[in-house]
């Protein structure tokens, strides 16, 4: 999907999701290419507060994304 498909989505996901869910995992909107996702998930882990939704613009090489959830580590 298209980034804008991606943001509405996720909107859609965080709408739905129950808070506990919200509290163990990352909802982030990440490149459909799986090694441009990992890519952008190492560099999301090591610091997610410097990332927003548009962070993943800069690690997709062709405009396709997804929306993907992760376990949050146990110290966040």
């Amino acid at each position: 999907m298209n980034y804008q498909e991606a943001l509405e989505h996720k909107k859609e996901s965080l709408k739905n999701a129950d808070e506990s869910v919200l509290k163990q995992y990352h909802l982030v909107i990440a490149p459909a290419n799986t090694d441009e996702s990992k890519e952008f998930i190492d560099a999301f882990l090591k610091n997610p507060d410097k990332f927003n939704d548009e962070s993943c613009k800069k690690y997709s090489s062709d405009g396709l994304y997804e929306v993907v959830s992760f376990k949050k580590d146990e110290e966040e």
